[in-house]
């Protein structure tokens, strides 16, 4: 009888993240990856504890394709805006991993890499080193929520997509305007949200630094 061939770490993670570019992470299991890789789940549980654990590792890859070869450059704020317009196009690629990041807690050297940067740029901006965690969990919030946001949108299928416009058009352009009458007064300016991601993106990402500026020791609205 044939002995089954082991696999390692990374092939395990190369096969996992090949299937999560076909399902997303909620029907992804660990014995569709098994099954993928001809074995069964107990030889992958050799690897990871559980899905959430493999799910994880998988996320911090695209953190890690998302700093390689990045070399900090400019000020505080264009360091964080570099680094978020990277994650968000690694994680544009490997959009079903988006969700997982924000979700569940990662320790691996990508997620690493990336709070070393954020940590060492406000750092650099000034801040008093008491409230550089807090503003570092603030914006590490809405990135994640920005980066799940922009990815979930680019996962759906385009004719899914363009059906939900063309329902988007009809709902406002057809406002009734006594009961909606602002909408209808704005309706053929007013956006759906998968229009413009990458502006939205970079306009809510320098608001939240000029807000954190605003907060530098010198300015007077410190706090």
């Amino acid at each position: 009888m044939t002995p089954r061939r082991r696999w390692s770490t990374d092939e395990i993670l190369d096969a996992a993240a090949a299937l999560l570019r076909t399902t997303d992470a909620e029907s992804f299991s660990v014995r569709k990856l098994a099954q993928t890789l001809g074995t069964d789940s107990s030889s992958l549980y050799r690897h990871f504890r559980s899905k959430t654990e493999l799910l994880r590792a998988v996320a911090d890859r695209v953190l890690l394709a998302a700093v390689d070869d990045y070399r900090p450059e400019g000020d505080w704020k264009q360091r964080i805006t570099a680094l978020a317009l990277r994650v968000r196009g690694a994680f544009g690629q490997q959009p079903q991993l988006a969700a997982v990041w924000g979700r569940y807690v990662s320790s691996g050297t990508g997620s690493r890499l990336v709070m070393e940067e954020i940590l060492q740029a406000l750092q650099l901006a000034g801040l008093p080193d008491e409230q550089v965690p807090a503003h570092y969990h603030r914006l590490a919030v809405l990135l994640s929520a920005l980066v799940a946001s922009d990815a979930g949108i680019s996962a759906v299928d385009p004719a899914e997509r363009e059906q939900g416009m063309e329902l988007f058009r009809v709902a406002v352009l057809g406002a009734d305007p006594d009961r909606f009458p602002t909408l209808a007064h704005f309706a053929r300016d007013v956006r759906p949200l998968g229009t413009d991601r990458p502006g939205a993106f970079e306009d809510i990402l320098a608001a939240h630094l000029a807000h954190i500026e605003a907060a530098l020791p010198g300015t007077g609205r410190e706090g």
